[in-house]
């Protein structure tokens, strides 16, 4: 029997609320960042922790936004139904793919076409922003996209597991392939941020928080587990909501004092290109592969839905001078926030039903 609304926790109210109206929530924090950037751009900046003796201990806004949402994403996978996956692994292995596959094909694509730009540096900062986000692992959030649109979760878990744990490795490689593409400064920062030792980023700043919140999952007795998973979920969605402000505060406070319509055509230009490659890929992929349906979704979502915030939190960390190549990020996090909606709608819609494909992951 369901608990009535009214009967659970405050904290699950607040949870269920916010959820249901995040789309607006984030729209309300690029707003809130268009026109009161100042409380946002000083949360961007390093704040220093006297200790006394010891030190002092920095502690990097966004860096912690950003693991305080992946410690909150591990918290919440349901590690033990990847069982049935790993005996189906069909969707797993071709997401991982495409993962690393889909940076080869769309970033010289747009870098192509920004190269016939009057841009002077051929258009170099935007392809870079443009690799550091498709570089990333997948999105936590696209669990969420694959519950309301009744995906494979086993299939969507194990992509965004197994692409933040390969993070490290797949990070410098994508970037470092992709950094011929690019002149002057921007290739010179790329490389050094595609050298292996700086996939710390990669695995402090991303496999980490995620793997803690993993182990505490299967740590915790399950009356534990509830009450974390109670506190710590509505805690990382306002920190997501807050990291949304922060990173946009760097940009588009700036763009109103200074606006560049080109850039802001460009930078839209790019993120919706290697979006909708992003999906039609996964999409295709799935068809080829002949996926049944709930699978099909969770690879599509998957090969579409990169970690945004992580890329802008590197972007913020690599090149600190240069706030608007901020903009195809945050263009690409509505995007593909945007598409994901269309494949959800598409697959729960009235016409929606089980198509003629193979069973795989169930």
């Amino acid at each position: 029997m369901t608990t009535p609304t009214a009967r659970r926790p405050p904290s699950d109210r607040a949870t269920s609320w916010l959820r249901h109206r995040l789309g607006r929530a984030i729209v309300l924090a690029y707003a809130a960042a268009l026109l009161l950037p100042g409380p946002g751009l000083w949360l961007r900046r390093t704040h220093v922790l006297s200790l006394g003796a010891p030190g002092d201990l920095p502690l990097p806004t966004a860096q912690i936004l950003l693991s305080l949402v992946l410690f909150s994403a591990g918290l919440q996978v349901p590690v033990r139904a990847l069982g049935t996956l790993l005996r189906h692994p069909t969707a797993l292995l071709a997401g991982l793919v495409l993962h690393l596959a889909i940076p080869l094909l769309a970033i010289p694509a747009v870098a192509f076409l920004l190269h016939q730009t009057p841009d002077a540096d051929g258009g170099s900062g935007l392809i870079t922003a443009m690799i550091l986000i498709v570089a990333m692992p997948v999105a936590a959030g696209a669990t969420v996209w694959t519950g309301k649109g009744d995906g494979d979760q086993p299939t969507m878990v194990g992509l965004v597991l197994a692409s933040t744990l390969l993070s490290p490795l797949t990070i410098p490689l994508i970037i470092s392939a992709l950094q011929p593409l690019l002149s002057g400064e921007y290739a010179h920062t790329l490389a050094r941020t595609g050298h292996p030792t700086h996939g710390g980023f990669a695995l402090v700043g991303v496999v980490l928080p995620c793997a803690t919140g993993i182990l505490l999952r299967l740590a915790l007795p399950a009356p534990w587990l509830t009450r974390a998973i109670a506190v710590v979920v509505p805690v990382a969605l306002a920190g997501s909501l807050l990291l949304t402000y922060v990173n946009a505060s760097g940009v588009l406070g700036t763009f109103l004092a200074r606006p560049r319509p080109l850039l802001l055509a460009a930078a839209l230009a790019a993120a919706t290109l290697v979006c909708l490659l992003s999906f039609a890929l996964g999409h295709g992929a799935a068809r080829l592969l002949r996926l049944e349906d709930p699978a099909a979704s969770s690879l599509t979502l998957a090969c579409g839905m990169n970690n945004s915030s992580a890329s802008a939190v590197l972007l913020t960390t690599t090149l600190p001078d240069k706030p608007h190549l901020l903009l195809p990020v945050l263009a690409y996090g509505l995007l593909q926030k945007t598409a994901a909606s269309r494949v959800v709608s598409r697959r729960t819609g009235p016409s929606a039903g089980p198509g003629p494909r193979r069973p795989c992951g169930h």
